[in-house]
C-alpha cells in the first residue's frame, strides 16, 4: 500500500485506521479510495460507500499485497486469486489489483503493476469527472426545466405538479388549502409604452417584492405572462382573503423604481379560491375558481381582491 502514496496526483491523503477514512470521506469526499483488500474492514466500508447514493460515485481500487513467495515460486493457486478479485467486484469495489510486496522497485514486475495501478486511478478519475459534468449539467437543465429564467420563480410546471400534491394533503388532513391567482393590471400598456425591457424588468421587481412579503407557507409561482399563482396551505376563505389584501396593497402602494429615471405605479388583481370537499383532487376545479373570481375582480374594476367570501 504504501507504494500508492508515491503515484503524483493533485492531493494525496493517507490514513491507517478506518474511523479516520470514514471521517475523510464524509468531509472531503474524495474521487478515489485505495483500501487494502486483506483487511475485513475494507470490504465492508466499500460495501457501504456503493450502498450510499450521496457517494456510489467514489471510484473503490482494492489492493492485495502477495507475499514475495508467490511470486518467486508461482506457487499461487490461480482459482484463488480469481475468487478474491470476484468477492471485491461484489462488495462493489471498482477495480482490484494485485501488488507484490518485491522491495526492488525497479524490477519489471514492479514497474508492471506500478504502471497498471497508475492506469486504474487514471479511469477512475475519468469515471469521476463524467459523473461530475453530468451532475452539473443535470442541475443546470433541471432549473431551466423548473424555474422561470425573468423572476427566478418556479414555474408553471412546478405549479401543476406541486398543487395536486398540497390538495391531496390537504383532503388527507382535513387541513384548509387555498389559491390565489393575480394578474398585473393593464400590463400590456407598460410594454406598449415603455418596451418589453421595461415591461421585463417591473416582472422582476414586483416578484421580488411578492416573495419577501409572503408567509413561509404559502408557495409562489409565475404562471405565465403577467399572472401569478400562490399556494396559500394552512389556510382558510378568511385568512387567503386577507393575505391577497395585504399583498395587494403592498403593490399598489410603493411605486417601483425601474431605473435612475423611470417610476411606474403598479396595481394588480386577485381572484381567490379555497379547497372544497367537492373539488377534484389534482386541484383543477380549484384553479378554475380562482381564475374565474380573478375575472371578475377584473371587470369590477382591476386593483383588488374578489374572493369566495363574495359571494
Amino acid at each position: 500500500m504504501k507504494r500508492t502514496c508515491y503515484i503524483r496526483f493533485s492531493t494525496v491523503e493517507v490514513s491507517w485506521e478506518v474511523d479516520d477514512v470514514i471521517q475523510l470521506i464524509k468531509t472531503r469526499q474524495p474521487a478515489i479510495l485505495i483500501l487494502q483488500a486483506t483487511q475485513v474492514a475494507s470490504l465492508q466500508l466499500c460495501r457501504q460507500i456503493k450502498k450510499q447514493k450521496l457517494l456510489g460515485w467514489i471510484y473503490c481500487i482494492l489492493i492485495n499485497d502477495l507475499p514475495e513467495i508467490a511470486i518467486t515460486t508461482k506457487g499461487l493457486d490461480p482459482n484463488w486469486e480469481l475468487r478474491e478479485c470476484a468477492q471485491a467486484l461484489e462488495k462493489g469495489a471498482d477495480a482490484y489489483l494485485r501488488i507484490s510486496s518485491i522491495s526492488n522497485q525497479d524490477s519489471p514486475i514492479a514497474v508492471a503493476e506500478h504502471r497498471l495501478l497508475k492506469a486504474q486511478i487514471q479511469t477512475g478519475l475519468r469515471g469521476v469527472r463524467l459523473y461530475r459534468e453530468a451532475m452539473h449539467t443535470n442541475d443546470f437543465l433541471s432549473r431551466i426545466a423548473l424555474v422561470d429564467p425573468l423572476t427566478e420563480l418556479s414555474n408553471r410546471r412546478v405549479m401543476e405538479w406541486e398543487l395536486p400534491q398540497q390538495v391531496e394533503n390537504a383532503f388527507r388532513k382535513s387541513t384548509p388549502l387555498s389559491l390565489i391567482i393575480l394578474d398585473v393590471d393593464y400590463f400590456k400598456s407598460i410594454n406598449d409604452n415603455y418596451g418589453h425591457q421595461v415591461g421585463d424588468r417591473a416582472l422582476k421587481l414586483l416578484a421580488s417584492r411578492l416573495k419577501h412579503n409572503l408567509r413561509i407557507q404559502d408557495s409562489l409561482f409565475r404562471y405565465g405572462g403577467e399572472e401569478f399563482v400562490i399556494i396559500l396551505s394552512h389556510t382558510d376563505c378568511e385568512e387567503a382573503r386577507a393575505v391577497a389584501k395585504r399583498v395587494r396593497h403592498i403593490i399598489s402602494n410603493q411605486p417601483f423604481q425601474i431605473d435612475g429615471r423611470l417610476v411606474l405605479r403598479i396595481t394588480i388583481s386577485l381572484g381567490v379560491a379555497c379547497l372544497q370537499h367537492t373539488d377534484d383532487h389534482r386541484g383543477e376545479s380549484l384553479l378554475r375558481c380562482a381564475d374565474e373570481n380573478l375575472r371578475i375582480a377584473k371587470s369590477n374594476g382591476r386593483n383588488q381582491v374578489y374572493s369566495c367570501c363574495n359571494h
